[in-house]
């Protein structure tokens, strides 16, 4: 069992799981993975998530919108691929590769398969996932639809900043396109690092990035600071950001990455198997479950 310490991403950056420092459930160490696959870390939420600030997506716009439950976001361009058949061979054991969700969660999306990732730009397991993530979008059928439900249950690693951030960047039209250059902001150029990247430690809070920055970052892509400060901080973001602790509280989500279909089951790769493949083979067929009435 991994002792919980403050800042137990940056200490287990080589890991699949790393915990909350006020956890109750131990972090699980990566399965060895093939020299060709990347394996996942994963970052888990305290027994109790710590409330973040709150949410609702509002309009495009420097005045606070009318509070949104709509979490989702079209997933990439690319055609859809084909529905899968469902096939039970017995490889994938709900308790061990996935989890039931009790109760079951509604989405909002009548006749369609809502896959939601729960994620943290803050999180390095999830930094080493999001392309996977965007592999595993693109392979999605058309019955699919792809929500983002971002954590904020690591304030000592700045996660509320983030959830904020993926709020108002989503209010402003600009999450999607955004995505994965936030990831790039936090861990690789460092512009929105948490962690000191060359030291390999978390920085101390007083050098934390701020809305600021955020909003500076997102001047790059046709925002204005003013305007984005305006939105991040509005009431509707806030409702929103407390919805998304809420539903990650209903989903029993303990770590990050982790994917839920359909409001009904709950996977991470670490659950999933050895490496990515398993996790998106897992996705898929609990899709193909869910599509076929199983």
């Amino acid at each position: 069992m991994l002792k919980r310490l403050p800042f137990l991403c940056a200490a287990l950056f080589a890991l699949a799981a790393c915990s909350s420092s006020n956890s109750d459930n131990a972090a699980t160490p990566a399965p060895a993975a093939p020299a060709t696959t990347t394996t996942a870390p994963a970052a888990s939420a305290p027994a109790t998530p710590a409330p973040a600030s709150t949410a609702t997506a509002p309009a495009a716009s420097s005045t606070a919108a009318a509070a949104s439950t709509d979490t989702s976001t079209p997933p990439p361009a690319p055609a859809a691929a084909p529905a899968e058949p469902f096939v039970d061979n017995g490889k994938w054991v709900e308790g061990k590769n996935y989890f039931l969700i009790q109760p079951a969660q509604p989405t909002d999306q009548p006749g369609k398969v809502v896959v939601t990732e729960v994620f943290s730009y803050a999180c390095p397991a999830c930094d080493h996932f999001h392309p996977i993530w965007d592999r595993l979008v693109r392979s999605m059928p058309a019955n699919v639809v792809v929500e983002y439900l971002p954590a904020a249950f690591r304030p000592d690693e700045n996660w509320p900043l983030f959830q904020r951030a993926y709020f108002a960047a989503k209010a402003l039209g600009v999450a999607d396109k955004t995505y994965d250059a936030m990831f790039d902001a936090a861990w690789k150029t460092g512009e929105l690092a948490t962690y000191d990247l060359a030291a390999g430690r978390p920085k101390p809070k007083s050098a934390w990035p701020t809305l600021d920055d955020v909003a500076k970052f997102y001047a790059k892509y046709g925002v204005d600071p003013k305007q984005f400060i305006g939105v991040a901080n509005s009431f509707s973001v806030n409702t929103q950001m407390k919805r998304a602790d809420d539903q990650l509280k209903a989903f029993g989500v303990a770590e990050t990455p982790t994917i839920v279909v359909n409001g009904k089951y709950r996977l991470t790769p670490i659950s999933a198997g050895k490496n990515y493949d398993d996790t998106i083979a897992l996705t898929k067929w609990l899709v193909a479950k869910e599509t076929a009435g199983k």
